[in-house]
């Protein structure tokens, strides 16, 4: 017997039914006329950035297709998801294959997370031509997901360079890392650079030369920087403090909170605030002051507050 898949029908072809964006910005049920208010307020704050600092973040005005990259389109559902690392991106991107399967998967979390980093089981916005890219613009709801900047850069730490696996990034990075940032550096830490410290890691994001030489990889690069929210308007900021909220109501927006739940499972390894504060007990306070101005635009644009622990100059 065949199981009949409800993705198949339902969820890929939605014409004829409201958009995401209709249901956000009018909605016509009382729970998600509450939520709209919140988002309301989200988006005011990333406006409010935006033109508090319109000097320093309106210097490039023309996106370009390579700013669009992580920029993920669901034609079907009318969406478009920006990316960022160490914010559930594993999870969502399984989430928009499903929805842009049609009905190829129906279960998230029955896709291995390396498939869905696989670039081209996605489409980006980069793929399309200057009026498809700007028709999707105004007429697709945009989204993102946010996470307290230093709570994400621990994470990013973690994930690439304490675990023995990550030897790409070993040798990629922390071998550059280790020969900028430590003196009298073994040959060896020199060859495999996998035993990069959260200080030289640190000290490598706020090194001029690192700004002037490469764009910060994408796993510790500005939110600001990866998703251009004084360039693009999202219309709904999720955050990670509240993942499972924020992304069943970007599914229900979607009408297709009846089949598809966020996956939710408590992670044992997540990064948390605790752990936070210890990783930035050893760094000074010269040092704290000018990774907070690297990462400023993201704490102010999706209010956060300066964590308590740091020793600002």
């Amino acid at each position: 017997v065949m199981r009949r898949n409800p993705f198949g029908m339902d969820i890929c072809c939605r014409k004829g039914s409201r958009s995401p964006l209709q249901e956000l910005y009018n909605p016509t049920q009382v729970s998600l006329s509450n939520t709209a208010i919140l988002h309301q307020i989200r988006r005011d704050q990333v406006t409010d950035t935006c033109r508090a600092n319109s000097v320093s973040s309106r210097k490039r005005r023309v996106l370009t297709p390579n700013d669009l990259k992580h920029l993920v389109v669901d034609e079907d559902h009318e969406m478009i998801y920006c990316y960022v690392p160490k914010v559930a991106c594993t999870n969502w991107k399984r989430v928009m294959m499903v929805l842009t399967g049609r009905g190829k998967y129906s279960d998230p979390m029955e896709i291995p997370a390396n498939e869905a980093h696989v670039s081209s089981n996605l489409k980006t916005l980069n793929q399309y031509s200057i009026p498809e890219i700007n028709h999707r613009l105004k007429n697709y709801m945009k989204f993102l997901f946010v996470r307290e900047p230093f709570e994400r850069l621990v994470s990013a730490y973690r994930n690439k360079f304490t675990q023995k696996y990550n030897t790409s990034f070993h040798k990629r990075y922390g071998t550059k890392i280790v020969r900028r940032q430590r003196k009298n550096a073994t040959q060896e830490a020199l060859r495999k650079g996998d035993d990069v410290k959260f200080e030289e890691f640190v000290a490598y994001l706020i090194d001029p030369h690192t700004q002037r030489e490469e764009p910060f990889n994408e796993h510790w690069q500005t939110v600001y920087s990866l998703c251009h929210p004084c360039h693009i308007h999202y219309d709904l900021i999720g955050k990670y403090e509240t993942l499972e909220e924020d992304s069943n109501y970007v599914l229900q927006l979607a009408g297709v909170g009846n089949y598809l739940k966020f996956p939710t499972y408590a992670k044992s390894t997540r990064t948390t605030d605790e752990m936070t504060t210890e990783f930035f007990q050893n760094i000074s306070s010269l040092h704290q002051t000018q990774l907070y101005e690297v990462y400023k635009l993201d704490f102010l644009m999706f209010n956060y507050s300066v964590p308590s622990y740091l020793k600002l100059e």
